[in-house]
């Protein structure tokens, strides 16, 4: 496949609100199910061992209008709960099966509970988390909480979630974690062959097919860029934050990108990066999926810190990268986002690496000014960084 095809592919599956392609493959074998989560942490492994397929739901971005959503909630918050509510209440959530809400923050656990108001006898589910980091403590939580997980999909008609199962599953997912590394390891070695709007199409597409398709697909990307001729630029290298869960649209992604900025390294979809690293296949796998959540997560906002230094991974992700400076792109009212805003900044500064700030709203087209406040970033950064 040529690179425009992959990308083109990868555009129509990671915004078909329609979700046709989750439809097509229920059609495709008589009794199977599809679970949809809010894609910030999701346990895919025991969807997928239940042989049900997970999809990931981003809300409707600036692609659907709001009415039903806005009168569920204060306009005090952010976007996605809207149109996540504006997409079910209009029949397009229609091919799920259920639905998982992570403790990502207040909003989303209060959309799980609206969930259950506006569709009576559907299946909703609130991941709670473990706040404890002691595998004697969170971890035996969050391994009942797999298995309580592993039962219900098993009522639902998914098949019983075995260690055999299971195992296969990890496997599976290790492979696609291990594309998804590859892919940032080009973007940071190379960031003109790898854009980050490509990069955010490809993590977001994997999001609604199965993983072994997903695993085709990302080869078929790191051969073709790998192989392309595209000019590097002379951009600044920036990473960008803020953007864990409401993801942004993707104009403001590539006005980034226009005015001078390489994104060498987000939180953009962030399920497809939680655990950075492989997850045991061997052992009790309901025990390592446990255990890797606690010890292998990546540093985010929705995540409890414990007595991890906040923005202590933030610098290093900059220096992995060979970024020279953040750019903090928030959704507006996003808590978590803005409340670990000041003490990453405080890291970066106490770091001595620049940064910037601005916030984005999923439906509304600010992103001229947007362009000028990166662009100056950037042009600041080469003209009068340190050499």
């Amino acid at each position: 496949m040529s690179l425009e095809s992959i990308i083109a592919e990868a555009e129509r599956l990671a915004f078909d609100l329609e979700f046709q392609g989750v439809k097509r493959w229920k059609e495709a074998a008589p009794g199977r199910r599809a679970i949809g989560y809010m894609p910030v942490y999701a346990p895919r492994e025991v969807i997928h061992a239940a042989g049900m397929l997970p999809v990931g739901i981003f809300g409707g971005g600036d692609r659907i209008e709001i009415i039903r959503g806005d009168a569920c909630f204060q306009s005090y918050i952010c976007h996605i709960p809207r149109s996540t509510v504006e997409l079910a209440l209009s029949g397009r959530l229609g091919c799920l099966d259920g639905m998982l809400f992570p403790s990502t923050c207040d909003v989303i656990r209060n959309l799980s509970g609206m969930w259950k108001i506006l569709l009576p006898g559907f299946y909703a589910r609130y991941l709670d988390l473990p706040q404890n980091f002691d595998r004697r403590v969170g971890g035996r939580f969050h391994r009942t909480e797999l298995l309580a997980l592993a039962s219900d999909l098993a009522l639902l008609g998914g098949a019983p979630v075995t260690e055999e199962t299971l195992r296969a599953s990890i496997a599976l997912y290790n492979e696609n974690r291990r594309r998804v590394r590859a892919l940032f390891d080009l973007r940071r070695r190379s960031p003109h062959l790898a854009p980050a709007v490509e990069a955010y199409l490809l993590l977001r597409a994997g999001c609604v097919v199965p993983v072994e398709d997903h695993n085709r697909m990302l080869d078929a990307y790191l051969e073709a860029a790998g192989a392309g001729d595209r000019p590097a630029l002379d951009n600044c290298r920036v990473v960008l934050r803020g953007a864990f869960c409401e993801t942004p649209p993707l104009a403001l992604l590539r006005t980034i990108e226009r005015a001078g900025c390489d994104i060498v390294d987000d939180d953009l979809v962030l399920v497809s990066r939680w655990i950075r690293d492989d997850v045991p296949e061997a052992g009790d796998p309901f025990e390592a999926l446990a255990h890797a959540y606690l010890e292998r997560s990546v540093a985010n906002a929705c995540r409890y810190a414990g007595e991890e230094e906040k923005g202590a991974d933030l610098v290093a992700a900059v220096r992995q990268a060979g970024a020279e400076g953040v750019i903090f792109a928030a959704p507006s009212f996003c808590d978590p986002a803005l409340l670990d805003q000041p003490m990453l900044v405080a890291a970066l500064e106490r770091a001595g690496i620049p940064y910037t700030a601005f916030k984005y709203s999923e439906d509304t087209g600010q992103f001229q000014p947007i362009r000028e406040q990166a662009g100056t970033f950037a042009d600041s950064i080469k003209l009068w960084s340190q050499p």
